[in-house]
C-alpha cells in the first residue's frame, strides 16, 4: 500500500517547516533496536516518505541513540534534514555534567554535535525545567549558541505554560533569542497539560509545538489489553509503566477499538490521526522498531477527524483537570 502524502507544517510563526510526523528515537535506536541495517531501514523508509524532522536527547541510551541515528541520517543532505536534540539529564556522575547551567550547555553541546557527525542542530531543546538554574543563564548560553551557529532554534520539553512566559520575558527584556518550539507529551490519554497550560501559551507567543507519545507508550494500540509483554517498552521500563498503565487506561484503550473499527482503521493510526489534528502542532513523533510498524503509522496520514468523531472521541477521552506545580 503506497504512503499518503506528508505534509509540512511551520515551527509556529517561524519560516522552518518540519514534517507533519517525525522520527524519534526514545527507547528505541541504540536501545531495543541496536542493528544498524535495521536502524538504516527504518529511517530510509522514513525519509523517503517525506518526514524531514528526526528528534533524539543526549540521555536516549547515554548517547548511543545520536551515534546510531547521526550514522544512519548521513546518507542523506544536511540542508533537507531538520535535527533536534536534548539536554538536561545527568549523563555521567559529575555534578555538573547535569542541567542547564551555561557550563552543561556549551559542553553538552560540544558531546551531542560529536556523536551525531553534524556541524549543527536545527533544534536544541532544554529537556525539562531546572529549577536550580536562573533562565537568564539558560538563555544566554542557549543566545550564544544560536548566534556561534551550532543551534539554528532552541525549545523547551515538558515545561508548563508559566515556565515557557517566564522564559520570554526573560529573553525579550534581555534582547535574547527566545524558545521557538515547546515539545509536550500529549495523546487521548495525556492531554490535560497540553490543553489547558501549554498551548494557550505557546500559540500566544508563536512557539511550535511537536508532541511525543501520541500511542501513550503503546496502551492506545492495544499491545496491553491483556497484560504486559515483557520485551515491551513498559516490560522493560519500570518508572513508565508505573505511571502511566493504570487500570482506567487500559479500559478506555480497549473501548476505543470501536471507534477505530467505524473508522475502518487501526487504533494506532486513529490516535496519531488524532494527535496530528489537534491545533497549533507543528508535528507528532513517531518510534518505530521495524519498518513495518512505521509504515502503518504512515497510513494514518489517511484518516481525518471530522467533527462527530472528535466528539465522540472527546468524551471517551475526556480532558482531565490540570493546576501547573509551583517550582
Amino acid at each position: 500500500m503506497a504512503t499518503p502524502e506528508i505534509v509540512y507544517r511551520p515551527l509556529g510563526r517561524c519560516g522552518t517547516k518540519v514534517s507533519v510526523y517525525g522520527l524519534g528515537g526514545w527507547t528505541t535506536f541504540g536501545h531495543s533496536v541496536s542493528d544498524e541495517d535495521t536502524i538504516r531501514s527504518i529511517i530510509r523508509v522514513a525519509f523517503d516518505a517525506g518526514i524531514n524532522f528526526f528528534d533524539t536527547a543526549d540521555i536516549y541510551a547515554k548517547g548511543a541513540c545520536e551515534r546510531a541515528m547521526g550514522k544512519a541520517l548521513a546518507d542523506f543532505p544536511r540542508s533537507e534534514l531538520v535535527l533536534s536534540t536534548k539536554l538536561f539529564w545527568p549523563m555521567s556522575d559529575d555534578v555538573n555534567d547535569r542541567g542547564l547551567s551555561r557550563k552543561h550547555i556549551m559542553e553538552s553541546v560540544e558531546k551531542s554535535l560529536e556523536r551525531f557527525g553534524t556541524d549543527y542542530f536545527d533544534i536544541y531543546f532544554c529537556h525539562r525545567f531546572d529549577p536550580e538554574t536562573p533562565f537568564e543563564e539558560t538563555a544566554r548560553a542557549m543566545d550564544d549558541l544560536v548566534r556561534q551557529g551550532k543551534v539554528l532554534y532552541w525549545g523547551t520539553s515538558e515545561w508548563t505554560g508559566p515556565q515557557i512566559a517566564a522564559a520570554h520575558e526573560a529573553c525579550r527584556d534581555r534582547n535574547l533569542y527566545a524558545p521557538q518550539v515547546e515539545q509536550p507529551q500529549c495523546s487521548l490519554l495525556y492531554r490535560g497539560k497540553f490543553e489547558h497550560s501549554v498551548r494557550p501559551v505557546a500559540e500566544a507567543l508563536g512557539m511550535g509545538l511537536v508532541l511525543w507519545s501520541p500511542l501513550a507508550s503503546g496502551i492506545l494500540t492495544g499491545k496491553y489489553d491483556n497484560g504486559v509483554p515483557p520485551d515491551s517498552r513498559l516490560g522493560q521500563i519500570e518508572w513508565l509503566r508505573d505511571e502511566i498503565l493504570t487500570e482506567e487506561n487500559v479500559g478506555r484503550a480497549r473501548a476505543f477499538a470501536g471507534i477505530a473499527k467505524k473508522m475502518g482503521c487501526s487504533r494506532a493510526q486513529l490516535a496519531l490521526a488524532w494527535a496530528r489534528s489537534q491545533r497549533g502542532v507543528s508535528s507528532v513523533i513517531l518510534g518505530a522498531t521495524s519498518v513495518a510498524q512505521l509504515e502503518e503509522n504512515l497510513q494514518s496520514l489517511s484518516v481525518e477527524i471530522d467533527e462527530r468523531v472528535a466528539a465522540e472521541l472527546n468524551e471517551a477521552f475526556p480532558v482531565k483537570p490540570w493546576i501547573d506545580k509551583q517550582e
